[in-house]
C-alpha cells in the first residue's frame, strides 16, 4: 500500500439517469484533477426518484451505470465505487441495491447487494420501506485485496447500523472502508457523523463515506457531508452541504501508527 488520494463524491441525484451521470462525470473530473486515485459515488448515484419510477427504468438504469462506471475508470484510469444502483432480480419485480468496484482497466474487482433494508418510520413523518422494492443481499460484504490501495471493504448506508458489519470487514482486513449513503436528512443531522467516526475508531481503519445531498425529488430530502475519516476517526474533508468533493490523503504510516497505538483489534476477546 502507499500513499495516495481518495475522494468521496456528493451529488443531488434526481429522476433523471442521465442528468446524474453527467453531474457524476463533472465531479469524478475535478477530483481527477486534484490527483484522486480512489473515487466514490455515493448510494443511488445514478437515480433517486419514486420507487414505482425506479423499477420501471431498471434494466437500464442497471446496464447504463455499470457501462458509466466501467467508461469512467478506463478514461480517468483510476479505481472507481459505484455507491450504488438498482439491479433487477429475475422473477421478483424487484431489484438489488448494488454497489460496485471496479479498476483503471474496467475489469469489476468485487460486487455487493446490500443485507441491511431500510424498512424504518422517520419521526419528521416519512416513512421508508426499501423492502417493498428491494432484494436483501444474502452475503456479508466483500474485501478487495489491493497492493496499491490497500483492503478496501464495501458496504451501504444503513449498513453502518450494524457494527458487527464492520468488525466482519476487519477481520477480513480492510485498511478502508467505504460507506456510501444516501441518508436522510432528520437522521443524518444526529447519527451520520457520530456512526461513521465510530466505525473508523473501532476498526482502526480509513472510511470513505461518499453522500447525496439537498432534495432530491418530493419530500426526499438528504443530508450531505460526504466525508474521509481517518483510522483514529479525525474527519479529514468533508463536503459540505452542496454537490461537491471531499478529498484526503490515505496513509499507510498513519493506519500503521494508529494501529500500534490502539492496538485494539488484537485485544478482542469475542
Amino acid at each position: 500500500m502507499k500513499p495516495y488520494l481518495a475522494a468521496a463524491i456528493q451529488l443531488t441525484s434526481v429522476p433523471d439517469l442521465q442528468k446524474n451521470l453527467a453531474q457524476a462525470e463533472e465531479l469524478i473530473e475535478l477530483a481527477v484533477r486534484q490527483g484522486a486515485e480512489l473515487v466514490g459515488l455515493p448510494e443511488n448515484f445514478s437515480y433517486m426518484g419514486e420507487e414505482k419510477d425506479k423499477l420501471a427504468q431498471g434494466d437500464a438504469i442497471a446496464l447504463e451505470s455499470e457501462k458509466f462506471l466501467k467508461k469512467m475508470a478506463q478514461r480517468f484510469q483510476i479505481t472507481i465505487l459505484g455507491g450504488s444502483f438498482p439491479v433487477p432480480v429475475d422473477n421478483t419485480g424487484k431489484v438489488y441495491n448494488t454497489t460496485l468496484l471496479i479498476d483503471p482497466s474496467g475489469q469489476e474487482l468485487a460486487r455487493y447487494y446490500k443485507v441491511h433494508l431500510f424498512d424504518v418510520n422517520v419521526p419528521d413523518g416519512n416513512t421508508y420501506r426499501e423492502s417493498s422494492t428491494v432484494v436483501a443481499g444474502t452475503q456479508l460484504p466483500p474485501v478487495h485485496f489491493s497492493e496499491k490501495l490497500g483492503n478496501l471493504g464495501l458496504s451501504i448506508c444503513y449498513d453502518v447500523r450494524f457494527p458487527e458489519l464492520y468488525r466482519h470487514l476487519a477481520d477480513k482486513g480492510a485498511d478502508v472502508i467505504f460507506i456510501p449513503a444516501a441518508f436522510t436528512a432528520f437522521t443524518g443531522k444526529d447519527h451520520w457523523q457520530v456512526l461513521l467516526q465510530a466505525r473508523a475508531i473501532e476498526n482502526t481503519a480509513y472510511v470513505i463515506a461518499p453522500a447525496q445531498t439537498g432534495n432530491n425529488y418530493a419530500r426526499r430530502l438528504t443530508h450531505g457531508h460526504a466525508v474521509i475519516i481517518d483510522p483514529w476517526g479525525v474527519i479529514l474533508a468533508d463536503a459540505g452541504e452542496k454537490p461537491g468533493i471531499a478529498i484526503a490523503e490515505i496513509k499507510p504510516t498513519r493506519l500503521e501508527q494508529v494501529r500500534r497505538q490502539m492496538p485494539s483489534l488484537q485485544h478482542r476477546v469475542f
